[in-house]
């Protein structure tokens, strides 16, 4: 390993041939340039401050204590122009700058008018006042109801770094204190996670996939299924590599040809020059089976893999050939759901098999009504194409997230802060005796699936599946909120307002006033994670470098760190050193990276001393071997299926699961099945006429930056955009650049119209992550003035086996805004 101070390696494809290439960004708003060129920011950044985030690493540039600009890291393929959003968001009008608390909860008490939620009347008090009430309310309610009376099952995209992990920071907190109620997957994979290990034996969705080396030597067509790495792969979980922009440009330059399926043509389509087919929302399961239908009948499916590497394929055969309900699943049957053309999908079954191909799903396609069936289906068309474990065959989870496919290093793991163990402690409501036999004394669900804290909310106490097991949903009292924003990811935000006015007090940690702090009773300002240090790995798959994350800035107006915030709750508690073992924010860091040094030794590198490496001012890199670059997915399983058995039951991909056999779901049968979802565009009992895309923004990652200056890249009238094809535009009098309300029975949102024919007719584009801005608080089913496109969406399980969200599920009308127009005022600090 070494310090990355080398001359910047560019790929053919610059940054803004890249962009310029995609007509639906240039729709949105130019992109701006780097500051610097590659070769001055090089030579300049050897004078600035080396740190990392979600869109990358980059160089700050401080003037009299203030962060001035924001260079990206000259070693950085593909620059990310929302640095220049995070610049803001340190210094945006929305910043808190003090300990809130709303003002009915301070004056009256806990669950005091709950229906003032959301106005934002707010009081200011001391850190050692909110300090006391966060550790008083804990106290009040563990003791009144239990610790499982607590949600602490926080989610969101807290902010990279080892240490200040915040949602790890509060599990810390909680456990050490007395515990809580935990959450349980996430709401970008939250079905695919849960059905893939009953047919893969691993989540596979977070795997590595294939590298992009491999794919340019040897596929010959690339399929992206609901998939569009250009946009999604300028974030990471990690600090981003941007190494995904150097493996498309490798296709491009191969030639290789590519097929889109999607009811938009991606940015990712326009860059490829791929061919853009675009069936109904939701009815991929349908397309795929008669793709499926259409190689058994031709005989182009490959029966000895089948055999040797599957089980279950003749149980899913008589489903798939329409012996078990008297209807073939061949492509005219396709076609009538789908709306692509039978002679299209024999077709593509025709070219998948005579072709290496490989299959590049996104996650859209799972977080829908039976959101399950999408990926177990494609992992079932891939064994009957053969090609699984093939050099450039099969599928791949993650090109779109991460930069998935670029190789990784040889690398160690840096740990990182754990949310250690709770005490030990009956599980137990407060006052029942062991062996109790009243249901109230029953123990409690210690973890909920996360995406139903809505319905734990309404309905505390209910009974529910989830993937082989019975979970009753416990009564939550108070729910604390860190690194995240509930009220931009969970979907039907009227249902969710219902449900919280249950809560007798609802905590937020965050830095600027989200629609979630809003809504919050006690609001603690916390640092940006440029106002301390931490450290970091680059790259979720390449983990091609350790990064210094400095200390750019002194906390601005009074907000502290998670950690010290937490600190001083558990001093309160009598439990501090539990909770620090003694240690502050560098002990921590310098320890993380002592344990890589010695992951490091023992693999014949030596890693640099944490003072040189911090004081360096330079990323630290790890070689990549010739082998990873080569790297196949599956590779190693279809060579010895027996030695390198999957983690399934059968040790084998499982087309038809015995275990989920056995659960008896009528919503998740044994086998891939095509389901009706409770609505979708021209489905049976569809009410409106519209399906929404919510795709993932891209000038956001979901709703952080929303509020910053990257906005004017993208608003319409101030509004979020909604793109629009010009036939539905038409038919109801919409022009460019009007205002138009989308309703359903769930709610009603403005939006600015973009009308362009990069979306396929029945479909409108509106971006998750739009802050929430309600006209009238407190009145039920109120217009969101700013976008806030899960006022929309519908707010049921994908099914009893993985109980996830369906962002994807939302049919809704659109009409021109008559009236006088509303002020957005999410983006300014509340009165």
């Amino acid at each position: 390993m070494s310090f990355d101070k080398s001359p910047p390696i560019l790929t053919s494809l610059s940054r803004r041939a890249f962009f310029k290439s995609s007509a639906a960004l240039a729709l949105l708003g130019a992109m701006g340039e780097p500051l610097l060129s590659h070769g001055a920011r090089a030579q300049e950044g050897k004078k600035l401050t080396m740190s990392g985030s979600h869109w990358g690493v980059f160089r700050g540039k401080i003037e009299n204590g203030r962060l001035t600009s924001v260079i990206p890291w000259e070693k950085d393929p593909h620059p990310n122009t929302m640095l220049q959003g995070m610049l803001d968001s340190i210094y945006s009008p929305t910043r808190i700058k003090y300990p809130m608390v709303r003002r009915a909860w301070l004056e009256k008490g806990p669950g005091a008018d709950p229906e003032g939620r959301g106005t934002g009347d707010f009081v200011r008090i001391s850190w050692e006042k909110a300090l006391d009430l966060v550790a008083g309310e804990l106290s009040r309610v563990r003791k009144q109801y239990g610790s499982h009376s607590i949600f602490g099952g926080s989610y969101g995209w807290k902010s990279v770094g080892k240490f200040h992990n915040c949602r790890t920071l509060l599990q810390r907190m909680l456990q050490t204190t007395g515990g809580s109620v935990n959450s349980l997957g996430d709401y970008s994979t939250g079905a695919a996670q849960v059905i893939l290990p009953h047919v893969v034996g691993s989540l596979e969705v977070y795997e590595q996939c294939t590298t992009w080396d491999v794919i340019k030597e040897n596929t010959k067509l690339l399929v992206f299924w609901g998939c569009n790495p250009v946009n999604t792969n300028q974030i990471g979980w990690l600090i981003p590599d941007h190494g995904g922009y150097e493996g498309l440009d490798q296709v491009k330059k191969a030639g290789i040809r590519v097929i889109c399926i999607d009811p938009i043509n991606t940015e990712t389509c326009q860059f490829l020059n791929g061919e853009w087919l675009a069936p109904r929302p939701q009815t991929d399961v349908a397309m795929m089976m008669g793709i499926a239908y259409t190689l058994y009948e031709e005989k182009l499916y490959d029966k000895t893999f089948l055999d040797k590497y599957t089980v279950g394929f003749e149980q899913f055969l008589p489903y798939l050939l329409g012996q078990k309900d008297n209807i073939p699943k061949n492509a005219e049957w396709a076609s009538s759901i789908c709306g692509i053309k039978s002679s299209v999908i024999k077709q593509l079954a025709r070219d998948f098999a005579k072709n290496r191909t490989m299959i590049a799903a996104g996650w859209s396609i799972q977080r829908q009504h039976h959101g399950e069936q999408a990926h177990w289906m494609i992992v079932v068309l891939c064994s009957m194409l053969g090609q699984i474990g093939l050099p450039g065959g099969g599928f791949g989870f993650s090109y779109h997230y991460c930069s998935g496919g670029s190789p990784t290093a040889t690398s160690p793991i840096l740990s990182g802060i754990t949310a250690g163990k709770a005490p030990p402690a009956s599980d137990l409501p407060a006052g029942c005796a062991p062996g109790s036999t009243e249901s109230a004394c029953q123990p409690k669900t210690n973890a909920i699936p996360v995406c139903r804290l809505v319905e734990s909310l309404l309905n505390p106490g209910k009974v529910i599946q989830y993937n082989g097991s019975s979970l009753t949903l416990p009564e939550i009292h108070l729910a604390y909120w860190v690194g995240g924003n509930p009220f931009a990811h969970q979907q039907n935000r009227n249902e969710m307002i219902r449900a919280w006015k249950k809560i007798d007090t609802f905590i937020v940690h965050d830095f600027q006033w989200t629609a979630s702090a809003r809504h919050a009773d006690i609001v603690l300002p916390v640092t940006t994670s440029y106002e301390r240090n931490d450290i970091e790995q680059l790259g979720d798959y390449a983990l091609s470098h350790i990064v210094p994350m400095k200390k750019l800035i002194e906390p601005l107006y009074e907000s502290r760190s998670d950690y010290d915030i937490f600190a001083d709750i558990c001093d309160r508690l009598g439990k501090r050193y539990e909770y620090t073992e003694g240690l502050d924010e560098m002990d921590w860091i310098r320890n993380f990276y002592h344990g890589a040094m010695m992951e490091s030794r023992a693999k014949g590198m030596e890693m640099p001393t944490f003072d040189v490496f911090w004081n360096s001012e330079e990323a630290l890199a790890f070689p990549i071997e010739t082998a990873q670059k080569q790297f196949v997915r599956y590779a190693s399983y279809r060579e010895d299926p027996l030695l390198n058995a999957l983690g399934t039951p059968s040790g084998k991909i499982e087309i038809y699961s015995q275990n989920i056999e056995k659960m008896h779901y009528d919503d998740c049968p044994p086998h891939p099945t095509w389901m009706e979802p409770i609505e979708r565009l021209n489905g049976p009992t569809t009410k409106y006429s519209l399906h929404i895309a919510s795709n993932h923004p891209i000038f956001r990652l979901h709703s952080q930056l929303c509020g910053t200056k990257l906005r004017e890249n993208y608003t319409i009238g101030g509004r979020e955009p909604c793109w629009i094809n010009p036939k539905d535009a038409e038919a109801r009098n919409l022009k460019e650049g009007d205002i138009a309300r989308a309703y359903n029975d769930r709610g009603q949102i403005l939006v600015g119209i973009k009308v362009t024919d990069n979306i396929m007719p029945g479909v409108i584009r509106i971006n998750e992550g739009g802050w929430y801005d309600p006209l009238n608080p407190r009145k039920a089913n109120t217009l969101c003035r700013y976008g806030d496109v899960n006022n929309l969406t519908v707010g049921i399980a994908t099914s009893k086996l993985a109980q996830a969200n369906c962002g994807h599920t939302a049919v809704v009308e659109l009409e021109k805004f008559e009236g006088e127009l509303p002020s957005v005022t999410v983006f300014q600090k509340p009165s």
